[in-house]
């Protein structure tokens, strides 16, 4: 079997590797278009920060170790073109600029994706950096010692993290984003109101509802951004809008989203049956609602290319789908938050309600405390969980997790309100926070039943 892979970040290294495992005797041909792989870019802000000290720590494989393993591995080579008919690729060596035709049995689509650029005057500016791969990480640590004025546009997760970054540093921060919230993917308004706060006292300007429009400089390099609501001077300026995917070679061959997010079935497989896909380059089958949805995280990119290589010569293990799962840390906030919110809810074709709640984590007799904030989705009618969202100084994040297994096996607001949790008041109360939170939702549910009865 020979099976020829494109692109090896996440979704392409765990591939790759899961593929030889399993299938030893296969002959894995991998062309991959940078001088590295695995680049985790989750661990930029943390580069820049200065936690993180060496950033090759932030890489987990190479191409050696693909090639022990029995790999074929060209770095540096780009993938020009594919025939899926005739199961053939065409690759550029970016070296020497030769060229090569190359077939296959099955083809590995793991091309991942790239930050989205708007059409925006003097994007061609000095210190007009993008933040995705391991050689842009580099210029913005190498261009950050001499700037002070530091314009993030985005606020999204790469984008706050990388706001902190800078701010723990002494520079003066802008952030800039054209909705009206921070994380609006992640997090309902009772939690940004919150961070956003947070970010002003700490002397972040924080810009939100203004389009970024141009970028001005002087002698080649940045010094202002232009928005709808006004001029902001910068010595760099980072844009973090958003990921399109990589998925350009395959248009009008296989299925994709209108985004061209590529559509995949249980097993990886595309809508051609030899054409596998996973990661940044592909939509996940999202859970809350059944359907698909194009959201780039690292930890869908590394089990989905695994689920590949456990079924490259065979269907062997469902793709059990995704929540879109995650965490962040910001200026000691520890936040978690799985499926979908009360905005994304509707765009995702849900009928949802929710419920917020406040409490302290462990009981009131313990000599510290902290608040834990507290968010729970859910459908209308079933009582299916959809959603959740928890923020807390103290450590709750692992609670998102528990979340997602919630929204996966199709749990309701009754299954977490008396789900068996321990108890030790170290950690929490008699009740967990958690029953708290769903004991809250089938509560309201049974006084809109009551009203409901009262009105018929």
């Amino acid at each position: 079997m020979k099976v020829v892979v494109i692109g090896c970040t996440h979704a392409g290294t765990s591939a790759v590797k899961t593929i030889l495992n399993e299938n030893p005797d296969a002959n894995v041909i991998v062309y991959e278009r940078n001088d590295n792989i695995s680049f985790l870019s989750c661990g930029i802000a943390l580069y820049v920060g200065g936690t993180v000290k060496d950033p090759q720590g932030l890489f987990y494989s190479n191409p050696e170790e693909l090639s022990a393993l029995g790999a074929d591995v060209h770095m540096e080579h780009d993938v020009t073109k594919v025939d899926v008919e005739n199961k053939k690729v065409y690759v550029t060596n970016l070296k020497d600029n030769s060229t090569l035709e190359e077939t296959y049995d099955k083809l590995v689509l793991t091309t991942g994706s790239w930050p989205i650029i708007p059409p925006l005057g003097g994007l061609d500016l000095e210190n007009v950096l993008l933040c995705k791969n391991y050689n842009q990480a580099q210029e913005i640590f190498t261009r950050q010692t001499d700037a002070e004025k530091v314009v993030i546009i985005g606020g999204g997760y790469i984008g706050i993290e990388l706001v902190e970054a800078f701010a723990e540093q002494g520079k003066q921060v802008t952030l800039i984003d054209g909705l009206d919230r921070i994380l609006n993917k992640y997090l309902d308004p009772e939690f940004t109101d919150i961070l956003e706060e947070d970010l002003r006292s700490k002397g972040i300007t924080v810009r939100l509802n203004e389009m970024c429009q141009s970028f001005e400089g002087e002698n080649g390099k940045v010094n202002k951004v232009i928005t709808s609501g006004g001029e902001y001077e910068a010595d760099m300026v980072i844009l973090c809008v958003g990921f399109r995917p990589n998925t350009d070679l395959i248009k009008g061959q296989i299925d994709t989203l209108p985004n061209g997010a590529i559509l995949i079935d249980d097993y990886m497989k595309t809508s051609h049956p030899d054409v596998f896909a996973a990661g940044d380059s592909c939509a996940v089958n999202y859970n809350p609602n059944g359907g698909h949805a194009y959201i780039p995280l690292a930890t869908n990119a590394v089990r989905m290319g695994t689920l590949v290589g456990k079924n490259i010569n065979g269907d062997k293990v469902r793709y059990r789908g995704t929540q879109s799962t995650s965490g962040l840390y910001l200026f000691g906030w520890n936040i978690g938050s799985t499926g979908v919110n009360d905005a994304s809810s509707k765009v995702m074709g849900l009928d949802t309600r929710s419920v917020y709640v406040v409490d302290n984590y462990r009981p009131e007799f313990m000599p510290e405390n902290e608040k834990i904030y507290m968010k729970l989705v859910y459908e209308v009618g079933t009582n299916r969980i959809v959603g959740g969202q928890i923020m807390s100084k103290y450590d709750a994040t692992a609670s998102a997790n528990t979340l997602s297994l919630a929204i996966q096996n199709k749990m309701t607001i009754e299954d977490l309100a008396y789900v068996d949790f321990f108890f030790q008041p170290v950690f929490d109360r008699p009740w967990n926070y958690l029953n708290i939170l769903a004991q809250a939702a089938v509560e309201q549910e049974r006084l809109i039943s009551l009203e409901e009865s009262a009105n018929a």
